[in-house]
Formats: C-alpha cells, sequence, structure tokens
C-alpha cells in the first residue's frame, strides 16, 4: 500500500517548483558529465565521477517529488476552528506566559525550526483534536511543559 502525503497548498507549490527546478538542471548535468568524459580516462576523472554522482542524486529526488505529488492530499483550511487538525495554526501559552506557535503539517513539510510540526509528531499527536482552552503537555528532550491552547486558526 503506499503511503498517502498531507501537503498544504504551500508545500504543494514549493514541491512542484524544485520539481522545476531539478528537471531544469538535467541538461546543465549532462554537459557537466560530457565535459568530464572528453579529458580522457574515466577510471581516474574526479570531474566525471562527481558529476554522475549529482546526476544519481538530482534523479533521486525528482523521482522522489514525482511519488510525493502523486501520493499527497492537500490539506484545506479548516474552515471551524475549534479543534485542531491536519492545517490549523496553534498559539501555545505556558503557566509563566512564554507562547508558542505551531502549524500541524504532514511529515512532508515537517520542519520543526520553522514551527511546522508534523501529525506524526509527539507534539503533533498532543495536540490534534483539543480545543481552544484546553490544557496539553509537550514533552521534548529538554522539558515537559504544560500548555494552554490560546488561539486555533
Amino acid at each position: 500500500m503506499k503511503k498517502q502525503y498531507h501537503l498544504t497548498p504551500e508545500g504543494l507549490a514549493e514541491l512542484k517548483a524544485e520539481l522545476a527546478e531539478l528537471v531544469s538542471r538535467r541538461s546543465e548535468i549532462a554537459e557537466e558529465i560530457a565535459s568530464a568524459r572528453s579529458q580522457g580516462d574515466l577510471a581516474e576523472n574526479a570531474e566525471y565521477h562527481e558529476a554522475k554522482e549529482e546526476q544519481g542524486r538530482n534523479e533521486g529526488r525528482i523521482e522522489e517529488i514525482e511519488n510525493i505529488l502523486a501520493n499527497s492530499e492537500v490539506i484545506e483550511t479548516p474552515k471551524d476552528d475549534n479543534k485542531v487538525r491536519l492545517g490549523s495554526k496553534v498559539e501555545l501559552k505556558s503557566e509563566d506566559n512564554k507562547v508558542k506557535e505551531f502549524q500541524i503539517v504532514g511529515t512532508v513539510e515537517a520542519d520543526p525550526l520553522n514551527g511546522k510540526i508534523s501529525d506524526e509528531s509527539p507534539i503533533g499527536q498532543a495536540l490534534l483534536g483539543k480545543k481552544v482552552g484546553e490544557e496539553v503537555e509537550i514533552k521534548t528532550p529538554a522539558e515537559t511543559a504544560i500548555y494552554k491552547i490560546a488561539d486555533i486558526s
């Protein structure tokens, strides 16, 4: 069974742009390979091997993105913002008034340093289904803290 990927409209646009960039690089990489090949002995030609490795990485990423796009579902922003669900932006406040903001996204878009938390992560799972005013326990390697859901959008 194929994995279903969940993407926000922004994440979908970013992947399509990355795919277009990678596809456009194909001819440039092919030229690098041809240029390196023309230098003679391929066994000891570092430029040739580097260009071939770059081609492999590029083609691998193209294949990966095409698979994600073929098996993706776009997350619609929830109409009723009374529960945390995929696509929700959540504002949390701690007892000492620390504020944290997260957006719940699919695994492909997860970027914790920028506040995008996967729905499959411990924090994402702790938040899903909660309502404004509910308390949630957030466990991270650094700490375990109790936060109150201040806003869902």
